[in-house]
């Protein structure tokens, strides 16, 4: 019970921290500590797609789903959600409210610091060779989460941000590696290991999205056959190479027309298209509506919420 009170109350000191940190009226706002960003929002979100980088993200108030392929992941206050790989996810808010808004966090992962750690402590991390799912929600622990309060607690002492912020985050990558999920950042940076293998394949989508797509020459590229390479990287991933892609280019036509203001004709060859129509097809049941529709929609959209900073809606991640 003792310990329950003690986390509850640690949960509710990183909520004051992060309302503390935001500006009335804002969404999101990065952090002077590198890598790590804060979120509110006082209403429900609707669904939206985006590219999520490695980074743990957890919830002081409020809950979350983020849906990867067919599979969908719930947290909240008592969990955290992590994810060893960038994943074409579509997520929302689905508890907030003004009185109580939504309040999380979310800090990318430094790989090369957690390679680092498991060779100097490879005692306490066993290899396991079963690929995994590149996205995981587990149970937050008391330690975890005083880490992150003393982490967000250094916002307050700037001349110390830059020497003991990486300690701590360092501290954070420890302790996430002990965890049931640790066995996703272990695996993403042993190079034999076959989520290893499918990383390089999901950098190099990432990469050149735009291209056409030959299955077999990235399986080869990622060290793998081709039928390895294509139940490997659906287990990572919950979805096939051409789907990944696939989501890849909605992803970014939606940013361009948004952003960039362009028009779906030229929105379709940028991002690898041979026609409009089968972008326009392709797109609208991706989304919902067509690119027009929808992107008027988004924009009448951001102009209610009034946010004085650009929606995290529409940025590339939300926490």
């Amino acid at each position: 019970m003792g310990s329950l009170k003690s986390k509850t109350l640690a949960a509710e000191k990183l909520a004051q921290q992060i309302n503390k940190w935001i500006e009335n009226g804002a969404n999101q706002v990065d952090t002077e500590i590198p890598g790590l960003r804060l979120t509110r929002w006082e209403s429900i979100t609707p669904p939206t797609s985006y590219t999520h980088n490695p980074s743990i993200c957890l919830i002081a108030q409020g809950k979350k789903r983020v849906l990867l392929g067919e599979e969908s992941y719930v947290y909240d206050a008592s969990h955290f959600l992590v994810s060893s790989v960038d994943l074409p996810i579509i997520a929302n808010i689905i508890e907030a409210t003004p009185d109580t808004p939504y309040l999380g966090l979310i800090m990318e992962l430094d790989l090369q610091v957690i390679s680092e750690l498991i060779v100097e402590s490879k005692h306490l991390f066993s290899h396991n060779i079963k690929t995994s799912k590149g996205i995981a929600v587990g149970l937050l622990s008391e330690s975890l989460l005083d880490a992150f309060t003393r982490l967000l607690g250094l916002l307050d002492e700037h001349d110390n941000v830059k020497i003991l912020a990486p300690i701590i985050q360092r501290e954070i990558l420890y302790r996430l590696l002990t965890t049931e999920q640790g066995v996703l950042l272990h695996q993403i940076v042993t190079a034999e290991s076959r989520s290893y293998q499918v990383s390089k394949a999901i950098e190099w989508l990432k990469n050149n999205f735009f291209k056409p797509l030959i299955v077999s020459e990235l399986a080869t590229y990622s060290g793998m056959s081709l039928s390895a390479f294509y139940t490997h990287f659906r287990l990572v991933t919950s979805m096939t190479p051409l789907q990944f892609q696939k989501k890849l280019r909605l992803n970014e036509a939606r940013r361009l027309m948004l952003t960039e203001n362009l028009d779906a004709t030229e929105t379709t060859f940028k991002v690898g298209y041979e026609s409009p129509s089968q972008f326009s097809r392709e797109y609208r049941r991706f989304f919902g509506e067509s690119p027009l529709k929808d992107i008027k929609a988004l924009r009448e959209t951001d102009q209610t919420l009034k946010a004085k900073e650009p929606s995290a809606m529409f940025e590339e991640s939300i926490s």
